[in-house]
């Protein structure tokens, strides 16, 4: 029922926001800011691509590595944990020209966005990981199992159930992060809205509309975060 009222609450108030323009006025500026939402659409997903997979990947090696690879892990998200996402970006987009590698401002903003995230969801799948009783380990050990079926079949599935809520939050914070790629040149909805508020002076109607775009990314994802946790504790009890 809650996840119901949550819906329309959230249509409604996008419709709200869209009320408050004339038809005329919305034909002036929403479509720049549609054109601005896809882009953001485009760097969120692509980001989370990167951000899952480096997630997973450091957050293993964080949890399960020795030596070499550990500190490499390590080094990879203290480095971007410690330092400011827009900083990131100006490094990739701006800087790295003058080592000899330039970056289209789509790959730095993806590459900055998903590499900084992944440096916290590292920590959020090591904890993940972490609380998967240790004697189920030790059983696979007892049985033979390979590390990477141990790792894939059994450790895994039930730290994804673990970390699903983490990784959510994490995924609404990146959406409203990639704000910060206007400042490698991508006209992305808060850029675009900024654009057409200087050139027609809505700010009401302009910012209401770029707020509840937002707000209904930020909802999609949680509906989905949650169909997600359902079902792997379903799939999970299952085998329990």
């Amino acid at each position: 029922m809650v996840p119901r009222i949550a819906i329309v609450i959230g249509l409604a108030a996008f419709l709200a926001g869209l009320s408050v323009a004339t038809f005329a006025e919305l034909k002036m500026f929403l479509p720049a800011i549609l054109k601005g939402a896809v882009v953001t659409v485009q760097i969120s997903v692509l980001s989370w691509l990167v951000f899952m997979a480096m997630s997973l990947i450091a957050g293993v090696a964080r949890a399960r590595s020795t030596g070499p690879v550990l500190w490499l892990a390590v080094g990879y998200i203290e480095i971007f944990r410690g330092t400011s996402l827009l900083v990131i970006l100006f490094w990739l987009f701006f800087v790295m020209p003058e080592f000899g590698l330039t970056m289209s401002p789509v790959l730095a903003g993806v590459l900055g966005i998903g590499l900084n995230f992944g440096a916290y969801g590292a920590e959020i799948a090591r904890g993940a990981i972490g609380a998967v009783p240790r004697g189920q380990t030790e059983a696979t050990i007892a049985l033979n199992i390979s590390p990477w079926n141990r790792m894939t079949r059994i450790v895994l599935p039930q730290a994804i159930a673990i970390m699903i809520p983490g990784m959510v939050n994490l995924t609404i914070e990146l959406i409203k992060a990639t704000a910060l790629v206007s400042a490698v040149t991508l006209v992305d909805i808060t850029y675009a809205s900024v654009q057409q508020n200087q050139l027609h002076f809505r700010t009401v109607e302009i910012f209401a509309i770029t707020l509840m775009l937002y707000y209904c990314f930020a909802q999609f994802v949680r509906f989905g975060g949650d169909a997600l946790e359902e079902r792997f504790s379903r799939h999970l009890s299952k085998r329990v």
